[in-house]
């Protein structure tokens, strides 16, 4: 056997066990879809958690901050819009949930005076960093504070801007996706509550 053939045939067999581990790894991890699970938190109505909520009930999990310029007041304004739209049976059922990714800033007195804005249904919850840790990786949320040197609010933090529409049994019905008008959340509520 020539030395060319030996070294195609040990780049061929690197290859291939190479390519095997990726495959094996792909199939061991994460399928990139959120699990979900209990959500239980401090927030601006007591103890607040998924458990804790009737049967008949989903929550909108949104997470957010106080401080944050743009996505978050347009979300809890899409949500407000829902409720509005959704016929009384349905709205009564659905519980709207910011969850803080800013703890250090959003304190549940901060929290409940935002929250009020949007309506009385409406609840702000927050942890511990652990705590968030722990339900951003379940949630696959992304979150993470930047630096804003020139700005009196020191920080800004970038983060997902998914709802999540979760049962009392912290199973994620639907992940609904921003957007600007209320629309594909009124349709994923009304999917989950005809049965769909």
């Amino acid at each position: 056997m020539t030395r060319k053939m030996r070294w195609a045939g040990l780049a061929s067999l690197v290859l291939v066990v190479a390519l095997g581990t990726i495959w094996w790894v792909q199939q061991q991890g994460d399928d990139g879809e959120p699990r979900g699970g209990e959500v239980a938190l401090p927030s601006t109505q007591g103890e607040f958690s998924l458990a804790g909520m009737d049967d008949d009930e989903l929550a909108v999990l949104f997470f957010g901050y106080t401080y944050c310029p743009d996505i978050c007041p347009m979300t809890l304004a899409v949500i407000r819009q829902a409720l509005q739209q959704l016929d009384e049976q349905h709205a009564q059922r659905l519980v709207p949930v910011l969850i803080t990714v800013d703890p250090a800033r959003d304190t549940l007195e901060r929290l409940e005076e935002y929250v009020g804005y949007f309506g009385e249904q409406f609840i702000g919850a927050r942890g511990s960093e652990e705590q968030l840790d722990d339900i951003a990786e379940r949630y696959n949320l992304f979150w993470r504070k930047q630096d804003m040197e020139d700005s009196a609010m020191e920080y800004t933090v970038d983060h997902s801007s998914s709802m999540y529409l979760v049962d009392r049994h912290g199973e994620i019905r639907q992940r609904v996706l921003y957007a600007p008008t209320p629309h594909s959340l009124i349709s994923a509520v009304r999917h989950e509550f005809s049965g769909g």
